[in-house]
């Protein structure tokens, strides 16, 4: 659940005459593109524009193997995001989102037996940042899920750390699996200067699993009843854009996990589909199917540490 987003992509600096590509994105529909290509069947709660836009956007959603049940259609606009792709992370993005049709998510849309049946729920810190109403149907969300999962997303240009930190501390106890990155939102959100010290934190209020995303350098998992456990990172063949990587390991993750994955498994899956998705341009540039992720899985070995009572 959240907003989607057109994205016009430059692989240059912005200015006047350099060329784009136009791309459909946002936090929200990469997890879901990710999630559908790791084997699951998904549906994405968001509201679109009842424009060609919209539809051109709900034809793309059904492209990637994505159920558009759950879409609704209202006036106004939808939100924008310009981003100059840079291979090696340096990337400028300029937003126009603000009263988007993707802000008018509200608890209204959150149906309670679509989101109590769901094997899972994702959410992220984006839909709870964007509008109060987007925040309330995350919160509602949660409080219905048999397992919700929740990424921090922490986007200073969208708010406070005061108010992510609350976002995070209220949904924390309610999460089956929650997602930060280290060290910046561990840092910001948790005050935590480890991985480690971050995911324990997480455990305490409430979190029944936790992966602290490493970037390069790999995960740190921990687990209802286990051990802490470090997974080294998968390598990624070729580096062309890093829009959305994040976005596919939780996705690919969350799948793996309700299909019946262990959490090690999931994980190292989710870090293969990471690391194939930079090699294309934009958030859903490319979506590796599920055949594929195994095989570069498979190229990387299983996870460096694998303590007593983890499956890998």
């Amino acid at each position: 659940m959240g907003e989607i987003l057109v994205e016009v992509a430059t692989d240059v600096a912005f200015a006047h005459g350099v060329p784009a590509q136009l791309g459909i994105s946002g936090d929200a529909l990469n997890v879901a593109a990710a999630a559908a290509a790791a084997g699951a069947r998904v549906g994405l709660l968001s509201v679109l524009t009842d424009d060609d836009l919209g539809k051109a956007i709900a034809a793309r959603i059904v492209e990637l193997g994505i159920s558009p049940g759950l879409l609704t259609f209202r006036a106004g606009q939808q939100g924008v995001y310009l981003v100059h792709c840079d291979p090696d992370g340096q990337r400028e993005f300029s937003y126009a989102r603000s009263g988007s049709v993707g802000s008018s998510l509200g608890p209204d849309d959150v149906d309670p037996a679509v989101f109590a049946a769901a094997g899972s729920v994702v959410a992220g810190g984006i839909a709870c940042a964007i509008s109060a109403s987007t925040r309330a149907a995350v919160v509602k969300a949660a409080a219905l899920a048999r397992r919700f999962v929740f990424d921090p997303n922490f986007r200073p240009r969208l708010t406070s750390v005061e108010d992510a930190t609350e976002a995070l501390l209220q949904l924390a106890p309610r999460t089956f699996l929650v997602t930060p990155s280290f060290p910046g939102e561990t840092s910001a959100l948790l005050g935590c200067s480890t991985a480690a010290e971050a995911a324990a934190k997480l455990r305490s209020l409430g979190a029944a699993n936790v992966a602290v995303t490493c970037g390069a350098e790999g995960i740190q998992l921990e687990g209802e009843g286990r051990d802490s456990a470090w997974m080294d990172s998968v390598p990624a063949p070729s580096v062309v854009d890093q829009t959305g990587a994040g976005d596919a390991f939780v996705g690919t993750l969350t799948a793996r996990l309700v299909l019946g994955d262990s959490l090690p498994v999931a994980a190292r899956l989710g870090a293969a589909a990471a690391s194939l998705v930079v090699g294309g341009k934009g958030g859903t540039g490319f979506i590796p199917s599920l055949e594929q992720t195994r095989a570069h899985a498979a190229t990387a070995g299983t996870a460096s540490s694998t303590p007593t009572g983890w499956t890998a």
